[in-house]
């Protein structure tokens, strides 16, 4: 079976909103989602982390903490996500996605995250959870 690795990185502001993206292929409905995806060749899940959050949202961060694994099976594929803590170290919004996948980029209160369209709705209670 094939295995799929990535990570997303999970930003809390002062203000106690979410670091979100706005994603989907240009034929899909779109769908939020903390930034994350694919590790590249040789690159560890916390780089991965970094550089996903960069190209996604134009935000320079650091590793806090791991937070947790999520692991699953999707379409007979091995899927295996880290979740960390991360906080903002630099630069500014600004997608610069290479997949063009990411349409905006916004900070999500935990009420707004209640009632918000998610590509991966089994993450909704934990980022409200991390919020409050």
């Amino acid at each position: 079976m094939e295995n799929w690795q990535g990570s997303a990185g999970v930003c809390v502001n002062t203000k106690g909103q979410v670091l979100m993206v706005l994603q989907g292929l240009p034929e899909e409905k779109k769908a939020w989602t903390i930034p994350s995806g694919g590790k590249e060749d040789n690159e560890t899940f916390e780089e991965c982390c970094i550089r996903e959050i960069r190209e996604e949202t134009g935000y320079d961060t650091r590793i806090i903490q791991p937070l947790f694994s999520k692991k699953s099976v999707i379409y007979g594929i091995n899927v295996e996500v880290q979740y960390f803590e991360v906080e903002i170290t630099g630069g500014e919004a600004k997608i610069q996605d290479p997949d063009n996948l990411i349409h905006k980029i916004a900070w999500k209160s935990a009420n707004e995250i209640s009632k918000l369209e998610l590509s991966f709705p089994e993450d909704r209670e934990f980022l409200i959870q991390t919020i409050r």
